[in-house]
């Protein structure tokens, strides 16, 4: 070992000899791969150990917080808003359109009700996220490369996706909080999932596969997903289980919503879109389609959990497309003795080859899967209320994913430019609206409570003469610069020739 703790990679000395050429090459490859294999086992390490140092510090109510980024939300004196606040009206109806019920919000409801503050204990669960500055919080930051996007033009499926992530606030779908960009990427700030997706609790975690009870509560909670994304009349067309992700007490949301896409009422949609064994024999063969590919994967993702392999396709089994695209048109899945028969009739059902005929596309809808026999432990209720606990909690001291090397493996693009042209698309996808989980965020985190407590003092015991004083022009905030350009606040004309303050 040397000084630092660290093991060294140089061979003991040994005896002078003649070593013949090829020995000697085999000898230097040898020690190349040990060297690389030191590095990347460092680099998992270190990647490991301050994403976990991240996590346990956004625990704390104001660990991870900067001053700086802080003092941005902090909002203007009073007396530098007399006119907003008389042209405004003061009903409640016409201040909020939305507004967000969080856990701090729905504790301090509970407390006034004597019968309900049972309810408080289903609040402990921390909520975890890349950390915000402002408020310590974490999320998933989601970052779409800008000369990519143009290469494969993309742009459209970039702007579809945030769209549909603005529209959908489902607790089985990941929520959108920030969208922001920089010079290089354009980011989707979502709901941070530490426990990994389940193609790799699957397949890496012990024997390939899960029991049937664990497989049939991520069922019923993709389930909701998929139930909350139709109420949105949206398709999500991509369900897999890579897709699916484990936040930090063990339940899943659907995730990547790139492929999905609404559809208007009374119309249908056409197309091939999906990941090869996952679609639906409509979607290959061209017709027209509605919701009934995302009960097709449901059916192959049941399948997958329970026998540790998708129905068409063997794990690592070598196969061409066209063979795969075969067998979904035409071949029927097999079962083991691992399959329940409910959860036989489920997959079966499922995995019907024509959409008319398929579970979930007739009758009720949703309402007939949720009742079929394989959910009669599941208490959807419960389920929806986030009350029900997960057969498998994710350790808080694990990564449930693979190696760093494995995950920044992209080159960078080459002879692809950004010009002006391009920023009327930056400027749809970089908006200015507040979805939900922000507002949860600024509830929570208290963060307009503890800046602002001082602005109430002041506003009660100014003097009236000062507040008849003339008002220098203030200096935008962040929050200001991001509400203006979403069109949420009106801009003086005489202040639009002021460039942007950063």
């Amino acid at each position: 070992m040397g000084r630092a703790g660290s093991p060294r990679l140089s061979a003991a000395p040994c005896p002078r000899s003649r070593v013949p050429a090829a020995a000697a090459g085999t000898a230097g490859a040898g020690r190349r791969r040990r060297r690389r294999h030191w590095s990347v086992e460092v680099e998992n390490r270190l990647a490991n150990s301050m994403l976990l140092k991240a996590r346990q510090g956004a625990y704390g109510q104001k660990t991870g917080r900067s001053k700086k980024w802080r003092a941005m939300l902090q909002l203007p004196p009073v007396s530098q808003c007399r006119e907003l606040r008389q042209s405004i009206e003061k009903e409640y109806s016409s201040l909020c359109d939305k507004q967000p019920i969080g856990r701090l919000l729905f504790r301090q409801f509970c407390d006034t009700k004597c019968d309900l503050k049972s309810c408080i204990e289903f609040l402990d669960a921390v909520v975890c996220a890349c950390q915000v500055r402002a408020t310590g919080k974490m999320y998933a930051c989601k970052k779409l490369e800008k000369k990519r996007i143009k290469r494969r033009k993309g742009e459209a499926m970039a702007l579809n996706e945030k769209r549909i992530l603005e529209k959908v606030h489902s607790r089985f779908v990941v929520s959108l909080a920030y969208t922001y960009e920089t010079k290089e990427s354009l980011c989707l700030v979502l709901t941070i999932m530490n426990g990994g997706d389940l193609k790799f609790h699957i397949y890496n975690l012990g024997k390939p596969g899960f029991d049937e009870q664990r497989a049939v509560f991520y069922a019923a909670e993709v389930c909701c997903g998929l139930e909350d994304l139709q109420k949105e009349r949206i398709v999500y067309r991509d369900l897999k289980p890579e897709n699916i992700l484990l936040d930090d007490r063990g339940h899943v949301r659907i995730s990547d919503l790139g492929l999905a896409v609404e559809i208007p009422e009374g119309q249908t949609i056409q197309g091939r879109a999906g990941t090869v064994g996952y679609m639906a024999p409509e979607v290959l063969n061209n017709e027209n389609y509605t919701f009934s590919p995302d009960w097709w994967g449901l059916g192959c993702l049941i399948y997958e959990m329970i026998q540790g392999h998708s129905p068409f396709k063997k794990f690592k089994e070598k196969v061409k497309r066209a063979e795969v695209e075969r067998r979904v048109k035409e071949d029927t899945e097999e079962y083991s003795g691992r399959f329940s028969e409910d959860a036989v009739s489920i997959c079966s059902m499922l995995l019907t080859k024509n959409p008319k005929q398929r579970l979930g596309c007739m009758g009720e809808g949703v309402a007939d899967v949720k009742g079929h026999p394989v959910f009669k432990d599941i208490n959807f209720q419960r389920l929806e209320a986030n009350t029900l606990e997960p057969p498998f909690c994710p350790d808080p001291h694990e990564v449930y994913c693979k190696d760093v090397a494995d995950i920044d493996q992209f080159s960078s693009v080459r002879g692809v430019y950004l010009d002006s042209s391009d920023n009327a698309f930056y400027s749809q996808f970089v908006t200015g609206c507040v979805p939900i989980p922000w507002q949860n965020e600024m509830i929570e985190s208290e963060c307009f409570k503890d800046i602002n407590e001082s602005e109430r003092e002041e506003s009660v015991t100014l003097d009236p003469a000062e507040k008849a004083q003339p008002v220098p022009k203030p200096r935008r905030s962040f929050l200001y610069r991001l509400f203006a350009r979403g069109g949420c606040i009106s801009t003086d004309p005489s202040e639009e020739e002021l460039p942007a303050q950063r």
